[in-house]
């Protein structure tokens, strides 16, 4: 190996990295090192964003409520179950979309993170001619490989944006209700800022415990958002990975990729793909021992990051699991596993869906 592929190399490494596939339990840490992360910048001379109503509907009211947040039956960093209370919010039925995402970039001009080329003050060393814009996207190897390795399934892909899943050669047409992906928490917050100063209602992205009480729709203490069984009478009903992963999907619910918004059931509060599809963007840092000192009414998460797998990388929460967990892997599609990323870094199976701080609906 030549020494520019090396570091170019090297430079993939670091993306992946950030973006922290490893699906392992995380140990209890007291230790904490939370580092500075790289963000987008406003694009100078924004158009004026044009108001409107606050427009409910395209979304559920969530009543708030007390239940049992985590799960003692799989990863470390879910327990202990611990009880907590949040107050009632609007949440987007679905996922944000691509034709939802393209009004926002159409109406500010705005460049995700993935378009814009790499700062080489944070690659040293890197060529800069290596440094172009991109995206972490899934590329299922030949044959088997070990599960504990995601490196062998995701490269760093030049040109793979939002409106280029997979990268140059590929394009969101015809896919327009699918969800938007390749959107980094950066990302996800510049459009909830937008949705803020458009409708006058303050949007955000959820919390983690906003999520989670969400995802359960009414049903507390469940393994699935629809009860205790993955697939009840045999059937799939959320779109995630069925075969042997990485490489042999028998797309036994319909979809080899991602799915459309709202292609299945919604769970109790009238909710879609809050299991699979693609994983949630949360507003909360990550942190593996957070739940043992968890707030009991709305928490919003710590005040910095740290997992113990990665220490020197600061990680946002995603929620859901995507198209990509299977039984044999991840398994994130529960409602109560948790998941950590770097806010800078975008992934072909990683979107997002906010909630606002509206008024509730009037009773009838």
């Amino acid at each position: 190996m030549n020494n520019s592929v090396s570091l170019f190399t090297r430079f993939a490494i670091a993306i992946l990295t950030g973006s922290a596939m490893l699906i392992i339990g995380c140990s209890d840490t007291p230790t904490n090192t939370s580092p500075k992360t790289s963000q987008t910048q406003p694009a100078e001379n924004q158009p004026e964003i044009q108001p409107r109503e606050f427009d409910s509907k395209n979304m559920v009211w969530i009543p708030g409520g007390t239940f049992a947040m985590g799960s003692d039956d799989e990863k470390e960093d879910e327990r202990p179950i611990h009880e907590v209370t949040v107050n009632g919010f609007w949440m987007d039925k679905t996922e944000v979309t691509n034709r939802q995402f393209a009004e926002f970039v159409k109406e500010t001009k705005y460049e995700t993170v993935a378009e814009q080329k790499p700062n080489p003050l944070d690659f040293p060393g890197v060529p800069a001619d290596k440094l172009v814009p991109g995206a972490v996207v899934f590329s299922p190897p030949p044959g088997n490989v070990p599960l504990n390795n995601h490196r062998a399934w995701w490269i760093w892909q030049q040109g793979a944006d939002w409106r280029h899943p997979n990268g140059p050669d590929d394009s969101i047409e015809g896919m327009e209700e699918h969800p938007v992906v390749n959107v980094c928490w950066f990302d996800a917050v510049a459009y909830a800022d937008w949705m803020t100063k458009r409708t006058g209602v303050k949007h955000r992205l959820p919390t983690e415990a906003e999520w989670e009480f969400a995802a359960r729709g009414g049903l507390d203490r469940k393994k699935y958002i629809w009860g205790e069984e993955l697939k009840p009478d045999e059937k799939c009903i959320a779109n995630f990975w069925q075969g042997r992963f990485p490489n042999q999907n028998t797309t036994e619910d319909g979809y080899r990729m991602s799915a459309p918004v709202g292609q299945f059931a919604a769970n109790g509060y009238g909710l879609y793909d809050m299991a699979g599809n693609v994983w949630e963007w949360c507003m909360d840092w990550y942190r593996a021992d957070y739940y043992k000192k968890s707030p009991k009414d709305n928490p919003k998460g710590p005040a910095t990051s740290y997992d113990p797998n990665e220490p020197t990388t600061a990680k946002r929460i995603t929620r859901g699991g995507s198209f990509l967990c299977s039984e044999l892997y991840c398994t994130g599609y529960r409602p109560a596993a948790r998941m950590k990323t770097s806010p800078d870094t975008g992934l072909s199976h990683t979107g997002f869906r906010l909630v606002a701080e509206g008024k509730a609906p009037e009773k009838k």
